[in-house]
């Protein structure tokens, strides 16, 4: 017989329990076989035979996958997950409930309630009446407590007691005695002790405890830069990155989580991310230091310095390390790297093509949708795919990358973790957390698993990487001292200032002026933009974190905390390039993970992550919904788009933090109070202070759109700008 099979979905609606809601999809299997094998001379076989010649069969099966639920209903579907076809259950739970439950929590609900066969109320336990009854539970508890031991054994790492390991160790020594998983316990649980003295803290230190000496070291000559080749920086740069990079938890990057990090009692939340954020921003302080750094510097040499740095990031595009790269790139477009001009008109042109290039990586066009298509496209590649529209670096690129194919080096890929904060942050910011009836809304879960299993699939890549850190470049780097925004600004107008003292003839000026013209104001060429300082957040602790970042992603990243991390270009009369924002020139959004900085002279924020601009179309609201099969995607909230009577604001509040953002959904019913209100607490502040404040939309840099008391603020505002508003207390 020849067979043939043909599957359909069919939406089956939705199944109601007691303190859970399911949704249900039919899978419809047709099955087509001939009749006999003397069909098959009729000609073809399966589908192609006449229809008086087969034998249709159908098979229709029904597969429920939660969509709300109690805590005690969503831990008992890890049991029946798998018998209800809802496959990627199990590690969907385990990858996002921290956000509403605790681990010790689930753990008693699974072991206690579930586990205990005698007190246990669960409709499959309390007609057990066979000893195969009994083992087929014990297997499913057995299954889940693997896969939450392989999937999130950091859940179990509560030092000093591990109250959740040692109730899993006694369980199991009664329930499954001398089992694998027993000494798996029990050597985690040893694992963590000998550990204990690398406190969560050190996860917040800009260096790991195996990239650093412990010894005080001399603060490092920004002039011994120059000694170190373009592809050792750019490999040890990837080295530090994939260090943090692997060891980022991923709910630590959860919106809920992450968005908390501010307050007083949350400054050791979420060290993972702190740490790769601080790290980014270490990369950025880096390469404003080694250009500022030195004041005897003269013209040619800063070029050759910038010029040096736009060939490490050349090679972090090699080596796949886009953390690196996005920090180099926002760096060279600060303000105080930005407006060296004279400099920069002795910066060859063909470099300048290759940065060119390079910063159209992360152009914020349709959110950053290059920098998106590019890393998915290369996430699980074995290289960099290099296209360069000028002839010259694309063969410079190709004998780099053969180098690196003859060593037979595989690599992995560094994401810029901004995009990924920015991600979650938005849609924790759309999606409710409870539904009607106070149950748990697991769809948003699903949602932001998307976003966690793209995290885990890349911190799986970087296992690829082989590389061998270089002792003398690490210490240079961690004993490098860092400039402050204020003092890279004013070195800055002294470099420019002497600079323009220097003798250039008037034919070879204006020669450069029209160099450099041609590659900034052409059509759809990027420009250096204004400088954003990292700066370091008072709760955050770790340096170049902002008070308020949220997300990694141009803005926020700065490798810090912030919502809007990003580097933007500077509009000033001393500035005769008129640039392409490769960021955006908000502040930054505290919600979404960028960075912000000081406001200080000329200074505007740095980026690291790119919330700044929020998300536009083709960010997550316009992905479908997920591994929920039946279920329709829905549009979700955005950041500058009205859609279906809501849109996500962004709102800072004046004189506090006027450069720090967070983001707050509204809908076409809300008015001035109720937004003040969330707003107030999204920043910390005192929710009952309503009346003290009014809010105004930004409209440009001279004009506000101030709302009556009790406008409705979806329909008054102005949906032809960014949706960027401020709160000021009242005169």
């Amino acid at each position: 017989f020849s067979f043939s099979w043909q599957t359909t979905f069919q939406d089956g609606g939705e199944e109601v329990e007691d303190g859970a809601v399911y949704n249900v999809t039919l899978k419809k299997v047709q099955i087509q076989q001939a009749a006999n094998k003397g069909a098959r001379w009729l000609g073809g076989e399966g589908d192609q035979l006449p229809p008086e010649h087969t034998v249709r069969q159908y098979e229709t099966s029904k597969i429920r996958a939660i969509k709300a639920g109690t805590l005690e209903k969503l831990v008992e579907n890890l049991l029946t997950a798998f018998g209800d076809a809802d496959f990627s259950y199990i590690s969907i739970f385990l990858a996002t409930y921290r956000a509403f439950a605790s681990p010790r929590a689930v753990l008693e609900l699974l072991l206690d309630r579930f586990g205990n066969l005698e007190t246990s109320s669960h409709g499959e336990v309390a007609n057990l009446n066979s000893l195969e009854s009994e083992m087929v539970l014990r297997a499913e508890i057995a299954s889940v407590l693997r896969a939450w031991l392989d999937q999130c054994s950091e859940d179990f790492r509560e030092p000093p007691d591990y109250m959740c390991l040692l109730k899993l160790l006694d369980y199991l020594k009664n329930n499954m005695p001398n089992s694998d998983m027993e000494s798996r316990v029990q050597n985690l649980l040893k694992q963590f002790q000998n550990q204990e003295v690398e406190a969560v803290d050190g996860f917040c230190s800009t260096s790991s405890s195996d990239l650093v000496d412990g010894e005080e070291l001399e603060i490092s000559n920004p002039e011994e830069f120059s000694s170190f080749q373009d592809h050792v920086v750019a490999e040890q740069l990837t080295y530090m990155d994939v260090m943090l990079f692997r060891r980022v938890v991923p709910y630590h990057c959860l919106g809920s989580i992450w968005s908390q990090r501010d307050k007083k009692e949350n400054k050791n939340l979420a060290p993972t991310v702190r740490a790769t954020i601080t790290q980014f921003n270490a990369v950025t302080k880096c390469v404003i230091s080694t250009i500022l750094g030195t004041r005897e510097l003269k013209i040619q040499q800063r070029a050759k310095i910038i010029e040096k740095w736009i060939h490490i990031a050349h090679e972090c595009r090699i080596l796949k390390n886009f953390s690196s790269l996005r920090a180099i790139i926002s760096a060279l477009q600060s303000n105080s790297i930005y407006r060296l001009k004279t400099i920069w008109m002795c910066v060859s042109k063909d470099i300048l093509l290759m940065y060119e290039e390079l910063s159209e990586i992360f152009s914020d066009h349709d959110n950053y949708l290059t920098s998106r298509e590019l890393l998915m496209k290369e996430a699980t590649s074995k290289f960099a795919n290099l296209d360069s529209s000028e002839k010259e670096n694309q063969k410079k690129s190709q004998k780099r990358l053969q180098l690196q194919k003859n060593k037979g080096v595989m690599q992995g890929t560094v994401p810029y973790l901004g995009t990924f904060l920015t991600d979650l942050i938005m849609l924790d910011t759309a999606l409710q957390d409870y539904v009607e009836g106070g149950l748990i809304n697991f769809e948003k879960r699903r949602r932001e698993f998307e976003v966690i299993a793209q995290i885990k699939l890349l911190q799986s890549s970087c296992n690829s990487y082989c590389l061998i850190p270089d002792q003398k470049f690490i210490q240079w780097f961690r004993r490098l001292q860092h400039l402050t925004e204020e003092e890279s600004y004013k070195l800055s107008r002294e470099a420019e200032a002497a600079a323009d003292t220097n003798i250039l003839s008037p034919k070879s000026q204006k020669s450069m002026v029209k160099r450099i013209s041609t590659l900034f104001l052409g059509t759809d060429v990027f420009t250096p933009p204004k400088e954003q300082p990292l700066k370091s957040s008072p709760v955050g602790g770790s340096s170049g974190e902002s008070t308020d970042s949220a997300s990694v992603s141009s803005c926020e990243f700065n490798h810090s905390e912030t919502e809007d991390v990003c580097v933007t270009p500077v509009s000033s009369p001393e500035d005769p390039l008129k640039k392409s924002s490769v960021g955006s020139d908000k502040g930054y959004d505290s919600d979404k993970g960028s960075i912000s900085s000081d406001k200080g002279s000329g200074s505007s924020k740095g980026s690291i992550f790119d919330p700044a601009s929020g998300l536009d179309s083709g960010s997550i609201a316009s992905r479908d919904s997920g591994p929920v099969p039946g279920s329709a995607p829905r549009a979700l909230p955005v950041y500058n788009r009205q859609s279906e009577g809501s849109c996500i604001i962004r709102v800072s509040v004046d004189g506090l933090h006027a450069s720090v953002y967070k983001s707050i959904l509204i809908t076409n019913q809300d008015r001035i109070p109720d937004v003040t209100q969330r707003a107030l607490l999204k920043h910390n502040l005192e929710p009952d202070a309503v009346e003290d404040y009014e809010l105004v939309q930004v409209i440009s840099e001279d004009k506000e759109l101030a709302f009556p008391r009790d406008a409705n603020v979806f329909y008054g505002m102005n949906s032809h700008v960014n949706f960027d508003f401020i709160l000021r207390k009242k005169a």
